[in-house]
């Protein structure tokens, strides 16, 4: 694969459509950083994939469900409340 020489007219069209102002010191320290991001990709292109097979997830996917079971419910809301009639809360009468 052919990568992009990464040089300072490349990178000012990146600058100019970015709308970002730097220092002629930002711009050599960006443009020394994007050469070693594409060497890093020089490198992984380099590993020999032709005989591995896809992965496309690190883990076989299936689903993991559990089957439901009926349980009866313990929790009464109205238990810590003064404002209660029955099995409603009790609020202020409207007039």
């Amino acid at each position: 694969m052919k990568y992009l020489k990464i040089d300072e007219n490349l990178f000012e069209k990146i600058v100019k459509n970015a709308r970002i102002n730097l220092t002629k010191e930002e711009k050599e320290k960006f443009i020394k950083q994007l050469e070693e991001i594409l060497e890093a990709f020089k490198k992984i292109d380099e590993a020999q994939t032709s005989d591995l097979k896809p992965s496309f997830h690190p883990q076989e996917i299936k689903n993991v469900f559990r089957d439901d079971e009926v349980k009866k419910w313990e929790w009464n809301p109205l238990e810590n409340t003064e404002h209660k009639e029955g099995k409603y809360f009790k609020g202020p009468r409207i007039i």
